[in-house]
Formats: C-alpha cells, sequence, structure tokens
C-alpha cells in the first residue's frame, strides 16, 4: 500500500511542480519567492501547489499587492522561505548521514547545521540582502535570531516524523529510493506547519519580510505608477528593470522588539525544539 501512496504522491508532485514552474513567471512575486516557491512545491507536492494558488498566484492583473495583504499570506511567504532554504540543508545533510550510516543524533545535528546555515547565510541573507542596504553582514546580523527561531520550529516537527517513520520503514535509510524522499517530504511539510505560528510572530514584530510584490517600472497596479513590496526591511535602490517599494507596517506592534522579549522567544524555540526532541526519543527510539 505505501509504494501505491508514493507512487501517486510522487506523480502529483511532479504535475504540481510543472504547473507551478510554468504559472509562477508570469506572477509579481520577488525572484526568491518564486525559487522558494518552486522547492516548496518539491518537497510537499500538491499541497505547496494548494498554499502558492491560494497564497500568491495573482487571481486578477494588477490586484497581487492587495490579494497578499492578509497576515496570514504574508505568514505564509515567510514560512515558506524558511523552509524552502532550510529544506536544501536538511535534505544534504540527511543524504550525507544516510551515505555514511551516521548515528541518529549525528544526523540531526548535522541536518540542524547544514539547514540553519544554508538558510540563513545564503537563502535569507545573501539572496535578500537588498533589503539590509546592499550589506551582506548587516544582513546576516539581522537574520540571524528569526531565522533561528524558525528553524528550531522546523526541527521540531521534522525530527518526530523522521526517527518514527524510519523504524516503520527500513527501507527509508536509503537515499537512493522513494521512500527516503518521500518520508523527508512528509517531515518538511510537519515542519512547515510547525514553524508557522513562530513566523506569524515573526511578521507580526516585523522580525521577517511577508510575501512581496515586485513589478516592473512601466506596470502599473490598480493604477499605480510601480510596485510595492510588502516587507519591513528597507529595500534597496532600484535597479535593472525591477523597482520595489516598502509597504507600510502590516499592524502589529511596530516597536522595535526589546532584548528581553527577543530572548524569551529563543528561549521559547529552544524548548519547543526539546519536546521534538523528547517526543523522538521516547517514541522512536532516537
Amino acid at each position: 500500500m505505501l509504494d501505491g501512496v508514493m507512487l501517486l504522491w510522487f506523480l502529483l508532485t511532479a504535475l504540481s511542480l510543472l504547473f507551478v514552474v510554468i504559472d509562477i513567471r508570469t506572477t509579481p512575486a520577488s525572484p526568491v519567492l518564486k525559487w522558494g516557491f518552486i522547492l516548496l512545491i518539491a518537497y510537499t507536492g500538491p499541497l505547496g501547489a494548494f498554499l502558492y494558488v491560494l497564497g500568491c498566484r495573482e487571481p486578477l492583473p494588477g490586484i497581487h499587492e492587495r490579494y497578499i495583504a492578509t497576515r496570514w499570506k504574508q505568514v505564509l511567504g515567510s514560512t515558506m522561505h524558511c523552509v524552502a532554504g532550510d529544506g536544501v540543508g536538511i535534505l544534504a545533510g540527511a543524504v550525507i548521514a544516510s551515505v555514511f550510516h551516521l548515528p541518529k543524533v549525528t544526523d540531526i545535528a548535522l541536518e540542524y547545521a547544514l539547514g540553519f546555515g544554508f538558510g540563513w547565510s545564503v537563502f535569507q541573507s545573501l539572496f535578500m540582502r537588498g533589503m539590509a542596504g546592499g550589506s551582506y553582514v548587516r544582513a546576516l546580523s539581522s537574520t540571524f535570531f528569526p531565522e533561528l527561531l524558525s528553524m528550531n520550529c522546523l526541527m521540531a516537527g521534522m525530527v518526530p516524523v523522521m526517527t518514527l517513520a524510519m523504524i516503520h520503514a527500513p527501507a527509508s535509510h536509503n537515499p537512493s529510493g522513494p521512500t527516503f524522499w518521500f518520508i523527508m517530504s512528509m517531515a518538511l511539510l510537519v515542519g512547515f506547519l510547525s514553524a508557522y505560528p513562530m513566523n506569524w510572530w515573526l511578521v507580526s514584530r516585523h522580525l521577517k519580510h511577508g510575501m512581496m510584490t515586485v513589478r516592473p517600472p512601466n506596470e502599473s497596479a490598480n493604477g499605480a505608477a510601480h510596485g510595492t513590496t510588502h516587507d519591513i526591511h528597507k529595500p534597496s535602490e532600484p535597479t535593472g528593470d525591477m523597482q520595489q517599494k516598502s509597504m507600510p507596517p502590516m499592524g502589529g506592534d511596530v516597536n522595535p522588539v526589546s532584548n528581553s522579549v527577543l530572548a524569551w522567544m529563543t528561549i521559547l524555540s529552544f524548548l519547543v525544539f526539546g519536546l521534538g526532541l523528547f517526543i523522538a526519543v521516547v517514541f522512536g527510539g532516537l
């Protein structure tokens, strides 16, 4: 039965990925978020495609800015960006651990290190450095804690799923087989759900960006001369063929988050991660 479920899942994932790769070219979203959605759908199949259509795809020309303005869609963009970037490192760590038959604890530590490292240094800081005035160092500094909090919650959902599933499916230890990738897809999907609440807090406190709209300078949106970017960071100066502007704050606390609040949320994120590890130890024999 599992073979049939996996076959159906991979077939639907291939069709979903094909649809989004073709369709997203006309969606006036940030290029980084476009690649993020493509990666997310590679991980989560038709469910990722459903989220793309419901939360990002422009239903009618010129209304993308208003369509993505609701908070839950902003948080969808933030969480998707986190899972897409971190997922690359996590999958790389899982493959390396499987090939070299590393112990489970080492496997999880490697996945965490590579996931956080790639998500923070590349997907968050390198690709989005324009929002930090073009400074990569400044981008690294401003995205460290938001990425850390989100990563902890992502892994809190992933670790129990991976551990429990691999007990009941021995073939899942082999990255050359479909079972491995199916279980990692399910783990990333659960990780997306577990990271969503923390990303809601981060977006509402303007510590992470949400969904973004980017339009060519000659394209109007309901009469506007230029596109807008739903983001809380200061954007870079317009360059090339695309322009973007920052939107007003999306509600929530417009004051900077105090160090004490950030410290408590960091502790909370590690407690959530610890809960995921506890479940993996008790029920998965980690």
